[in-house]
């Protein structure tokens, strides 16, 4: 039964995923939801977006580490990503915190509880039409989420993908590889931690190739165009990439990550003894370990539970 803070309309209970849909979700590490946020709530996604890039906080982030994604007008017309819009947006944090968002996600996980990991808006800037040279080389490199999240003791974490306009392929919609989640890894070092911006895009593309041969498996990508207003979730072990815009509007989204309320801290350890830390770990409060809160409510906000 759910509790009565997260009331479903009767619309909205036609969201959620059905049997047949969570096996769908646990075999290809995706899926695509119906409508979920109305007209009126995408062009207030859109007009917020506008104004967050022309400075608009309702509150400002206490520090900004070296490994943020933070862009500024300084950085130019360059494909733009920044962290944390949930926080600084109030806005924003209100279409994200969306009851149902949180139950389509339980839905598909399998779990009873699911907070706010992080959240990130992001443009992709349109290019033109221009597709003969480098059309499939990704301007987002094939990578999965959970090399980042590695201080993180559950594997059910997914994220929601949100388009604020209709997205085609043409406009380097998002892509999967399908079934890439049940994947055994290859051994791997300390890099793997690293974000994508950070690695070479060569590098990653062998990563994906080589765990998909150790496998006996193909690399099959899917690309999840859709109109607005639906969101496609996938799982944080799932490789995902996106090649550029080619066509004549941007791609504003946004990339909203969630983590079950299983999820907490753990220490991961680097090959030259020291911790590895995740953003969340320097803006969440600690627990009584001293260990980063995962359940903080400024950062973490909870979205779901039954």
């Amino acid at each position: 039964m759910y509790i009565a803070e997260y009331p479903l309309s009767e619309q909205e209970h036609a969201l959620l995923p059905s049997d047949e849909d969570v096996r769908f979700y646990q075999e290809h590490g995706w899926f695509m939801t119906g409508k979920v946020f109305t007209d009126e709530e995408l062009d207030a996604f859109a007009r917020e977006s506008r104004d967050y890039y022309a400075g608009k906080r309702d509150r400002r982030l206490p520090i900004m580490p070296s490994t943020l994604a933070y862009w500024t007008p300084e950085d130019g017309d360059v494909a733009r990503n920044n962290d944390y819009v949930h926080y600084e947006s109030d806005t924003f944090r209100r279409l994200l915190t969306k009851p149902i968002i949180g139950a389509i996600a339980a839905r598909l996980t399998q779990t009873d509880e699911i907070r706010v990991w992080n959240s990130a808006l992001i443009t992709k800037p349109a290019r033109g039409d221009f597709a003969a040279e480098g059309m499939f080389r990704p301007v987002v490199p094939w990578h999965k989420d959970a090399h980042y999240w590695s201080t993180c003791t559950s594997s059910k974490l997914l994220t929601a993908f949100i388009n604020f306009y209709d997205c085609f392929e043409g406009m380097g919609a998002l892509e999967m590889i399908d079934g890439s989640h049940r994947w055994r890894e290859i051994d791997a070092n300390d890099s793997v931690t690293r974000h994508f911006g950070r690695r070479s895009i060569d590098e990653l593309q062998t990563m994906l190739e080589e765990t998909a041969q150790l496998n006996g498996d193909t690399v099959r990508k899917i690309p999840m165009t859709s109109k607005r207003g639906h969101i496609s979730f996938h799982n944080c072990h799932t490789f995902h990439g996106s090649s550029p815009n080619y066509s004549q509007v941007d791609r504003v989204s946004i990339s909203l990550h969630l983590q079950d309320g299983g999820n907490t801290y753990k220490r991961h350890t680097m090959a030259d003894g020291s911790a590895l830390k995740y953003n969340n770990d320097y803006f969440c409060r600690q627990n009584g370990n001293g260990d980063p809160d995962y359940t903080d409510p400024d950062f973490c906000p909870q979205i779901w539970k039954e």
